[in-house]
């Protein structure tokens, strides 16, 4: 299982998610927001099951001399 998601694209993952958690626990929006969870998971682990189906890659390459 390689890493598919880059920084970018974690953090972003990461903060939306939180976010929906956020609003789902304190009733601002309904039990849709555990969705977030999805992103969460996605952006802390740094692998996305879609991205990896459909050939995606957010991470940045390294060189090699």
């Amino acid at each position: 299982m390689n890493k598919n998601v880059g920084g970018i694209d974690r953090t972003i993952r990461i903060t939306v998610g939180l976010a929906l958690i956020i609003a789902a626990a304190t009733g601002t929006i309904g039990l849709w927001g555990w969705v977030g969870v999805v992103p969460l998971i996605t952006g802390a682990v740094g692998w996305c099951p879609p991205y990896a189906l459909l050939g995606l890659n957010t991470c940045t390459l390294k060189k090699s001399n």
